[in-house]
């Protein structure tokens, strides 16, 4: 936070502040149920590029749905008292819907050019695997959306058939860590089930 302090999540579901002293606050009010099976839980918390003027906060998290869950991304304003978020709106929900609890992936990254990366994994079971070669999947997937959750018309896949058109980037295992170095460009490393991850750089419509 501009002041020193942290906004930390936890995979239970809570969100806190933790002061720069290492003090722990209590859990701030209205985050959404999130399903903590596995891997899953409450992810990644990214602030707003305006936060100083908007108080705008954004957070990933496995969302609990009819079937299963998937990732799903939040964004609401933080109170002045930072106790609780208001006007919470889901501006992203990865789809399909999948009974599983593994990668989910979920780092949130502001470019450059104002836009949210949001990195997704590909769900780990052999069934929903080859989802990451699959354009109307979300599964092992970046995608790139507007802070509002609308698609810029300059994404890659716009207008395209059967490709959804918010996905950045194909192919990915499972991003769990991403960001953009002061040259703008975005590099990810994808978890290797053994060691060996890989770090990428990623580049616009690339597999």
């Amino acid at each position: 936070l501009p002041d020193g302090n942290l906004l930390v999540t936890e995979k239970g579901g809570q969100m806190r502040i933790v002061s720069a002293t290492g003090q722990i606050g209590n859990p701030i009010t209205g985050i959404p149920k999130v399903d903590s099976r596995g891997q899953g839980g409450l992810l990644d918390v990214a602030l707003s590029p305006k936060f100083g003027s908007d108080r705008m906060i954004y957070w990933s998290y496995t969302e609990p749905r009819q079937g299963g869950n998937a990732t799903s991304v939040a964004r609401a304003v933080l109170s002045e008292d930072r106790s609780r978020v208001e006007n919470v709106q889901v501006i992203f929900k990865a789809q399909p819907t999948y009974d599983g609890d593994k990668h989910f992936g979920s780092r949130l990254n502001f470019g450059p050019d104002g836009m949210l990366y949001i990195t997704l994994g590909e769900r780990s079971d052999i069934e929903i695997r080859p989802q990451a070669q699959q354009m109307n999947s979300h599964m092992g997937k970046i995608i790139r959306i507007a802070p509002d959750g609308k698609v810029p018309t300059d994404n890659p896949f716009v207008n395209k058939e059967n490709h959804l058109p918010e996905i950045w980037s194909v192919g990915h295992r499972n991003v769990q860590a991403a960001t953009f170095n002061d040259a703008g460009q975005l590099w990810i490393v994808d978890m290797g089930p053994q060691g060996g991850d890989e770090l990428n750089l990623v580049e616009k419509g690339k597999n």
